[in-house]
């Protein structure tokens, strides 16, 4: 890809995104979400494969459909109340179709379809992208208007998110489409606890992203894109893909890494605001995800399942990792033993 259309292209998400992020008036929030759209359009494509041409098909039919719902539930609400004020979404249909607008950009289930597909057609680079940086700003958008959301609506939805994210990876062999369910179940985990504790969520979707940037940053080093080159990874970088499974082990969030704080946190607000059904339910369907996080970690380590199939081992080069991943990785592994400080932040 040309350098000068990248650095545009870069440049015209981050534009995109401030504008969303910072935007008081529902027209500038959806004008940010297209130049986001449009932006990130030549990076799915740069590879000029047929996969990434239906990838980028599917988003750009798929964000549009979302972009004029939620210009549609805007203009309903302007329409009722005489407001374009984000924060004063009142009318109950505008609320309604900005939810599902959301949900849409964000891949929650039932809305999930496109995401493994376009992010298995695109480069692993791209794909970060479309798992972090493109979900900030809906994520913004859902907490300016939390307060006035229908809280069962949320629920089903965070609910279906995390049954369906661990559910549906359980027979995936392509690393993009286990990360892309991941990400489903992750949002369902911040979508229940947005109503209740719009922090948290924010919090959740940091963390996230932290634990996901070094995973896609160190599979794209090792060129691992399904679990069979995966299995003779560990012969190119043995100390980096050796930590790659403690990054697993923590988006999947066993303590005493740092995956287990936000998903601690989430469970203990819930259990304060008494839905400790609702907890125990979110819980159970986590350990779906865990399986495959664990298959993850398994294939990632120095170990070879059995198998007949014939490949050629890859064997270490004098590749190393950057200092920006090294820094990523400790702190997707390390970071709860600063969950006193986050508790202590008012």
């Amino acid at each position: 890809m040309n350098p000068q259309a990248k650095l545009i292209s870069v440049m015209s998400l981050l534009l995109g995104t401030t504008i969303t992020i910072s935007s008081n008036h529902w027209m500038m929030a959806w004008t940010g979400l297209e130049i986001n759209t449009l932006s990130i359009l030549p990076l799915i494509s740069k590879s000029h494969h047929p996969r990434a041409i239906e990838a980028v098909t599917k988003y750009f039919l798929v964000q549009a459909a979302a972009s004029a719902l939620l210009l549609f539930s805007s203009m309903t609400n302007a329409w009722y109340t005489g407001q374009w004020d984000i924060t004063q979404l009142t009318h109950p249909t505008s609320c309604l179709l900005l939810t599902t607008a959301i949900s849409i950009k964000l891949g929650l289930v039932p809305f999930h379809f496109w995401f493994p597909e376009v992010l298995q057609g695109t480069s692993l680079t791209t794909g970060l992208l479309l798992a972090t940086a493109l979900k900030f700003p809906p994520t913004t958008l859902f907490l300016l208007t939390s307060a006035s959301l229908n809280p069962t609506l949320l629920t089903l939805l965070a609910i279906a998110s995390t049954a369906l994210g661990g559910w549906a990876g359980l027979n995936q062999t392509q690393t993009r489409k286990i990360l892309a369910f991941s990400s489903i179940s992750h949002l369902g985990w911040m979508t229940i606890i947005l109503l209740y504790n719009p922090k948290l969520t924010l919090i959740a979707f940091y963390l996230y992203c932290l634990m996901t940037i070094p995973i896609f940053l160190t599979l794209n080093t090792v060129k691992t894109l399904n679990l069979t080159t995966m299995t003779t990874a560990w012969t190119k970088i043995p100390s980096l893909t050796a930590t790659l499974m403690l990054m697993l082990l923590s988006l999947a969030g066993l303590p005493p890494l740092t995956g287990f704080l936000p998903k601690w946190l989430i469970i203990q607000e819930l259990t304060k605001q008494e839905l400790t059904s609702t907890a125990t339910i979110i819980s159970l369907l986590s350990l779906l995800g865990l399986f495959f996080y664990l298959r993850l970690a398994y294939c990632a380590t120095i170990t070879l399942p059995p198998n007949s199939t014939n490949h050629m081992k890859q064997w270490q080069t004098n590749k190393s990792a950057n200092m920006a991943t090294t820094t990523l990785i400790t702190t997707s592994i390390m970071l709860l033993p600063l969950s006193p400080m986050i508790f202590a932040t008012p």
